[in-house]
């Protein structure tokens, strides 16, 4: 299946170290090579790339790796297909508009027999099972709150309509997933999820994918925290802490809650 990538920090923080690894798994260390992208929050735009190319010869990754793009809130993705031809519209992640905001999703599963009928703005593009899911997720919070800047729903409220919809989107096969509007980061696990916090004392992390580590002391300040959730553990010497089957977690300025 797919692996996701996900980062959530109270200050803007880079992913170049996180994605070096990650990358890796897109046809060097694992055979995710059907396609990548990725998605960075800043202030209320996107900045996304996608390639169908394996993450391990793109030139776009490789951009990726090199440019410390900054922000609170990132999501990526690397594909092995499943459902859907490999194109560059079937590339995670998706971006839609909601509220005035942009949501971003990516997904890691099989829907079977996922067909639920669309009559909003919302339609895919490709030819996915995940995409289709994004936008029967937006229609349903759409429904549920309303259209325009003035209904969207605190984080609570978003986070309580997740949990009554995601189960009946699940019940059709494996569903991890990650959506963000840039001021949190929503993450549910089916399967494989895990994340760790980094914050205050930094220590030293070492790549499992790549002989590469970084001291984040000597690149943080104290007030720093940055949580990193994936679906496997990136490195070899921090502690992860794994999901539930089922568990809906938000992340908001790096902390779980």
């Amino acid at each position: 299946m797919c692996q996701l990538l996900g980062m959530n920090c109270n200050v803007p923080t880079d992913i170049v170290f996180s994605f070096t690894g990650f990358a890796h798994r897109g046809g060097r260390t694992d055979t995710h090579h059907d396609g990548w992208g990725i998605a960075f929050f800043e202030g209320s735009g996107v900045r996304h790339f996608v390639d169908h190319q394996a993450a391990i010869a793109s030139p776009i990754a490789e951009l990726i790796k090199r440019y410390p793009i900054k922000s609170t809130n990132v999501i990526a993705h690397i594909r092995k297909a499943t459902v859907g031809q490999v194109a560059l519209e079937n590339c995670h992640p998706f971006v839609r508009e909601l509220w005035g905001r942009y949501w971003v999703f990516a997904h890691n599963g099989d829907l079977k027999d996922f067909a639920p009928p669309l009559d909003g703005p919302f339609r895919p593009v490709g030819s996915t099972d995940s995409e289709l899911a994004f936008c029967y997720l937006l229609q349903c919070l759409r429904q549920e709150f309303g259209d325009g800047p003035e209904h969207a729903p605190d984080h609570a409220a978003l986070r309580a309509a997740l949990a009554r919809i995601i189960p009946g989107i699940a019940a059709h096969g494996t569903f991890n997933m990650m959506l963000s509007d840039g001021t949190a980061l929503f993450t549910h696990c089916s399967t494989k999820l895990c994340y760790v916090v980094r914050q205050y004392p930094f220590v030293t992390a070492c790549l499992s994918d790549e002989d590469l580590s970084v001291d984040f002391s000597q690149v943080t300040t104290p007030n720093d925290r940055v949580a990193i959730i994936v679906t496997e553990p990136l490195t070899n010497n921090e502690t992860w802490t794994q999901f539930q089957p089922g568990e809906l977690k938000l992340f908001v300025d790096g902390l779980p809650q």
